[in-house]
């Protein structure tokens, strides 16, 4: 299995850290966003979407979206069982990760994206262009520090984010809040569970994937 790859971007990271605590070895292809490598005719025959990541099978198969890559993963390989086990577990892991998704990812990336320079005519992922919004990033950098609040919050309750075990909704957030160091957004002692769960998972080995 081939993954096309980019080391800064958050959404590769998710698969490399999934693929990481599964055991999984990928062959990775690295495709240069700083360069817009990928909107090269090239990775576009690959990738019509010219994102990143996508996963592509010894039989030629295309997979994109870095969840629907990690689903893949985890039925190829079910241990350890990141998307959960039994009816509750699970749906416990969709619901926290969708709020990760929805509250945190998708707020500290379109702040990134509407606020700085290299994202300029490029603040939506994809194969089309749009400019930057700039209230956009303004509403998106206090939607991510309500987010901040919200895991602080649930993580006082719990050891990760989905309930006892690491799952999906522990890669996805930490690979949001990494992230948002570029809009600034660290996460400090003022939310004290959160800083908690952090150093938790930044030590876990699969973290430097």
């Amino acid at each position: 299995m081939k993954l096309y790859d980019y080391t800064r971007a958050p959404n590769p990271r998710r698969v490399r850290i999934f693929a990481a605590e599964k055991g999984i070895e990928l062959e990775k292809v690295e495709v240069d966003l700083g360069t817009a490598q990928q909107l090269q005719d090239d990775y576009k025959a690959i990738n019509p979407r010219v994102s990143v990541p996508a996963l592509e099978l010894d039989d030629g198969t295309v997979i994109c979206e870095s969840v629907a890559i990690c689903r893949y993963l985890d039925e190829t390989q079910p241990e350890p069982p990141l998307f959960g086990t039994g009816a509750l577990e699970k749906a416990m892991v969709e619901m926290w990760h969708r709020r990760v998704e929805l509250e945190g990812l998708g707020p500290i990336s379109e702040a990134v994206r509407n606020s700085v320079a290299f994202f300029a005519g490029r603040a939506i992922a994809g194969p089309h262009d749009f400019e930057q919004i700039p209230e956009l990033a303004e509403r998106a950098m206090q939607r991510t520090d309500i987010f901040y609040d919200m895991l602080d919050a649930r993580l006082a309750e719990s050891p990760f984010v989905a309930g006892e075990h690491f799952t999906i909704a522990d890669i996805s957030a930490l690979c949001g809040i990494d992230f948002a160091r570029v809009i600034k957004k660290r996460v400090g002692d003022d939310r004290p569970n959160l800083q908690r769960w952090h150093e938790t998972v930044s030590a876990r080995p699969s973290a430097k994937a």
